[in-house]
């Protein structure tokens, strides 16, 4: 295997409009080491005709169809066919900054990493990524890596397409079928095998802003983030991660909460769903004790949703109305 090649990996589903845009990006790459692989996951539209036709235009560029097995379904495709000693993964309707492999890649080499991250920026349209960050890279261990998720900054720890992979990282671990937020189950156990890790602080990633995307909006499927991150907590909490359950516990509560009152906004027949994240919240102020302590603010807070969540939520609205006149 050439240690040297990247495998860049895109899923590909009804984006016949922004296709063209992420593949160009990837194959105007100063990085030049790489295969280009397009998963049409049983695409209905005009991208399977549009991925063969850069397989025949260029070498670097290989086609895989398959039915539909949904976004992780197509990631884990890729993974298996993949060539290369190192993996990135594109969502197919955003677009690379020309530099994106080539400074994650040289990060790896040059701190002895298994993982490279950067930045990533919402971008609207045609126009460049927006530079943002110092351009300064940072070396973590994997458990801070952990601890990055709880981070003001955390969502450039989340996701999986703003990164460069050692690929012995995926030699167990594959996207959960069938689940949004996919990301949620799956990055922390790689973090968890990374031995060391680099943050490159500059914005390489333009992450799509579409009425498509399909963590746009409330989705009823909004739950599987909720049991990705039940299931992160166990994990944590298996493993002996003292450190992270406090802020772990928090950021589960509330994110939940923040679901709870979409599935009540939208979804009149989901008052299962809606109870069961009332559940998880009473755990999280029992569970925490071992730990540490919430914020005094944010216990009270937790214990209202539970006793009135309708005045929890004129209270969080009048706070957040405050700070944003701030």
């Amino acid at each position: 295997m050439d240690d040297r090649l990247i495998s860049v990996i895109i899923p590909v589903y009804r984006v016949e409009a922004y296709l063209r845009r992420c593949v160009d990006s990837v194959l105007a790459q100063t990085y030049t080491q790489i295969e280009v692989i397009l998963v049409d996951d049983g695409s209905p539209d005009g991208c399977p005709a549009i991925c063969d036709a850069y397989a025949r235009e260029d070498g670097r560029v290989r086609v895989i169809h398959q039915e539909n097995a949904g976004l992780s379904g197509a990631r884990n495709t890729g993974i298996e066919e993949s060539k290369g000693a190192w993996l990135a993964f594109v969502d197919s309707d955003d677009y690379l900054a020309p530099d994106f492999l080539e400074r994650l890649y040289r990060a790896c080499l040059d701190t002895g990493s298994d993982l490279g991250v950067c930045r990533w920026e919402y971008v609207r349209g045609e126009q460049p990524i927006p530079e943002h960050g110092s351009g300064k890279a940072e070396v973590y261990s994997g458990r801070k890596m952990l601890e990055n998720l709880y981070r003001p900054d955390g969502a450039y720890f989340v996701v999986a397409w703003n990164k460069l992979y050692r690929r012995e990282l995926f030699g167990k671990i594959r996207y959960p079928l069938g689940r949004i937020h996919e990301d949620e189950a799956t990055t922390y156990r790689i973090y968890d095998l990374v031995k060391q890790a680099v943050y490159v602080d500059s914005s390489l990633y333009g992450y799509f802003v579409t009425p498509a995307s399909i963590t746009r909006g409330f989705n009823p499927k909004r739950m599987d983030w909720v049991y990705a991150v039940a299931e992160r907590m166990d994990y944590f909490e298996q493993k002996g991660y003292r450190e992270l359950m406090v802020p772990g516990l928090q950021a589960f509560a509330d994110g939940s909460i923040d679901i709870y009152f979409g599935l009540r906004d939208h979804l009149p027949g989901s008052g299962e769903q809606q109870e069961e994240i009332r559940s998880f919240v009473r755990q999280g102020l029992k569970r925490v004790r071992p730990y540490g302590r919430f914020p005094l603010r944010t216990a009270v807070g937790y214990r209202l949703f539970l006793a009135c969540p309708g005045i929890y939520r004129k209270l969080l609205d009048r706070v957040k109305s405050e700070n944003g006149k701030q």
